[in-house]
Formats: structure tokens, sequence, C-alpha cells
């Protein structure tokens, strides 16, 4: 998928409080669909797809217009590392959500239709964290209303690791 002029590309940080810690972060942005439930429990995901029927109860949104494939190679190398943290931000207008879990060094993130954290630590092409503290079903109901009405999202993730 076209990175669009709206997108961001990799942001690079070091930290500021004396550690040595560095995080890389990847800006999405979607639009919520009427049949947004967010009720599975493993798993939350955001899709490139400009659809979504009431099985995809993982889906939080559509027509992202970033998908992992995309992501710029030192986020994802980052990601890779055993220790590295994975937040994901979740907001809209007037809701967010913050989910975090952790990297692999399976992460290939080549998923080129939809990004997907995970509870577990099952590992795919459209993984983009494993061990995550949410699922769809945990994320805060007002946003996920706020989704069902066809709200616009950012999904804001960070990979910190230590360097």
């Amino acid at each position: 998928m076209d990175q669009t002029e709206e997108s961001e590309p990799t942001e690079r940080a070091d930290a500021t409080d004396g550690s040595d810690a560095t995080t890389y972060t990847e800006t999405i942005r979607a639009h919520g669909h009427e049949h947004v439930q967010a009720t599975h429990e493993s798993t939350f995901e955001v899709t490139s797809d400009d659809w979504l029927t009431p099985a995809g109860d993982c889906i939080l949104a559509v027509e992202a217009d970033r998908v992992p494939a995309d992501f710029d190679p030192e986020f994802v190398a980052a990601a890779q590392n055993t220790d590295a943290k994975i937040t994901a931000e979740i907001e809209t207008a007037e809701h967010s959500h913050t989910v975090t879990g952790r990297g692999h060094p399976d992460l290939t993130f080549d998923g080129d239709r939809s990004g997907v954290g995970r509870t577990s630590d099952h590992v795919d092409d459209r993984t983009i964290m494993i061990d995550a503290d949410a699922a769809a079903a945990d994320i805060d109901r007002d946003l996920v209303a706020a989704l069902a009405n066809g709200a616009e999202m950012t999904l804001t993730l960070r990979v910190t690791v230590d360097e």
C-alpha cells in the first residue's frame, strides 16, 4: 500500500531520561465502520480493506492508510528485539486507549492488508505485537462506540528498545 501525504514516516527518539533507550514510531490513520464490535478476546486488528462484516469481531477500523509492510526497516528491526516494548495508542477525537505488548525476533511486518495485536505469542506476517495486555474486547467501550459510528482513528505504534 502506498503511503499517503497524511502519513508520517517512522520517527526515532532517543531517551531524555539518561537511559540508553530508543523509541521508533509508526502512525496509521483509519476509519471506523458500522460493523465494528470489538468483542474478540485475544486480538485487535486494523485493516486496509474498505469493508467489514459482522464476523470481523477483532477489527477496530478499516481503510488504514498504512500496513505493516510499509513500516520503516529501523522500526521492524527494533520490534524484532526480544526485549522490545511495543505500545499501541488508539485514538479518536474524544477517546483513547493504550495497549502494551512486546516484540519478538519472528515478527516480519510483511502483512500487506492488516496489522494485528495479539495477547498470545503467536506470530504471523500481520502481527504487530505479542503478549498484548488488551484485545479488542478490552478496548474502552466509548472508543468502540465512536468507531462503530465511523469516527476517524489514529493508531500510533511505538517500539522502545535499550541500545
